[in-house]
Formats: C-alpha cells, sequence, structure tokens
C-alpha cells in the first residue's frame, strides 16, 4: 500500500499543479473586464429620441449646455470636462418619483464624494418655478454638496432639447413650450467623452447598486 503511494506521489503533485492552473484560468475567464456598451439613437427606444436622429448609430454625445445652479453660477460642459457623471431630470415640487430619484443620488452622492472624477446633474424640468433660490432651498434640504452635485435651471427649450437630443431619457411630450411636461426615473451615466454608457431606473435601488458598479467599471478605462 505504501509503495503505491509512493509510485503515485508525483502524478498526484502534478494533478495538483495542473487542476490550481486551470481553476485559476476559469476564474480570469469568467472575471474578465467587460466595457460598457457606448448608447448611440438606434440603440434605445424611438419612443425617447428626438426624430431626427433616432437612425444615427454613432458619434452620438451629450451637447454642449449653458444652464443656472442652486448658487446662481453658471454651469457648462467644462464645468463636467474630463469627468465621470450621473445625469438625471426632475422638479423640486414632485410628489411622486422625484423623492426617491432624490434619495438616491443623495446616496450616490455619499459613496462618490471622495471620488474627484465622479460628479451629479440634475435638471429641473420646470424651470419657471425652480428658480435659484428655490433650487438652494431644495439643495439644503437633501443635502446637496455644491462641488459634486449641481441642480440646474434655466430655458425650458434647452433643457427639453438634452432631454430628448441629448441624453435619450423621456418621452416625446412637445419642446419645451409653456404647458409641455417631461418627466422620467432615468438615470444616466455619461463617461468622460460625454457619451451615454448607462441608463438605470432612479426609482429602484437594485439599479442605483448596478449603476455603481458600473462607475467603478468605467473609471478602469484608460
Amino acid at each position: 500500500m505504501l509503495s503505491f503511494f509512493k509510485d503515485y506521489k508525483y502524478f498526484a503533485i502534478v494533478f495538483g499543479v495542473i487542476s490550481v492552473v486551470i481553476i485559476a484560468l476559469i476564474y480570469n475567464t469568467l472575471n474578465v473586464y467587460q466595457p460598457l456598451p457606448i448608447y448611440q439613437p438606434t440603440m434605445v427606444s424611438t419612443e425617447l429620441v428626438d426624430s431626427t436622429i433616432q437612425h444615427q448609430k454613432k458619434y452620438h454625445k451629450i451637447a454642449d449646455f449653458s444652464l443656472t445652479n442652486q448658487n446662481g453660477k453658471t454651469i457648462t460642459q467644462d464645468d463636467y470636462k474630463d469627468k465621470i457623471y450621473v445625469a438625471d431630470f426632475f422638479f423640486t415640487t414632485c410628489r411622486t418619483i422625484c423623492p426617491v430619484m432624490t434619495g438616491h443620488m443623495a446616496e450616490i452622492q455619499k459613496e462618490i464624494m471622495d471620488d474627484t472624477d465622479v460628479m451629479l446633474l440634475s435638471h429641473s424640468v420646470t424651470p419657471e418655478i425652480d428658480t435659484v433660490a428655490q433650487l438652494k432651498r431644495y439643495a439644503l434640504e437633501k443635502g446637496v454638496n455644491d462641488k459634486k452635485w449641481n441642480l440646474v435651471t434655466g430655458d425650458k427649450k434647452e433643457i427639453y432639447r438634452l432631454a430628448r437630443k441629448s441624453y435619450l431619457a423621456v418621452k416625446d411630450h412637445g419642446d419645451g413650450g409653456p404647458f409641455d411636461m417631461v418627466h422620467t426615473e432615468n438615470f444616466m451615466l455619461i463617461d468622460k467623452k460625454r457619451q451615454i454608457r448607462g441608463f438605470y431606473d432612479g426609482t429602484n435601488a437594485e439599479d442605483i447598486d448596478r449603476l455603481l458598479s458600473d462607475i467603478d467599471i468605467l473609471k478602469q478605462e484608460k
């Protein structure tokens, strides 16, 4: 019996080493880095995309913008240059999905507070109500950190163009006229090249966890 184990001693060692190598290779294969998709208008439901760009297959980016934040500061694309950011659309007097969305944005803010690469951007869809003063009150109430999170107001038509033509986020409810209203639960993840890399339900806690994981994936890109 002892001679049997002695004869197969080296076989067992080699077999063990090979098994470890195979397991490691399988693990690395299953956990290989997978980049996030770059969303183009053709990849999104036509309900959410302006008809003028529905057939665009590449080169889609968030357009230049100029809006005003809760401190009365003009916010443009330059404030988000070389930043990853999460964007959404809301209004301060909303009593349905917005409080949940804002709460989830606050959770994201907490997670990224010390991350200089990531910011947040919330667009008011009722700028006639959401003045700078109103946004400031809301920001203080919700714990908005001015260095990480801008709540912006401005020209309604510009905001609606951004929603439909840039963020591909909302169904068509007009072009920003006085009686138009866009309302969406979507959060959008934007990369440093101003490209859309993910859509998430801002009212769903599991989607927020996925968004945070996707931010980590996005940060691995060169």
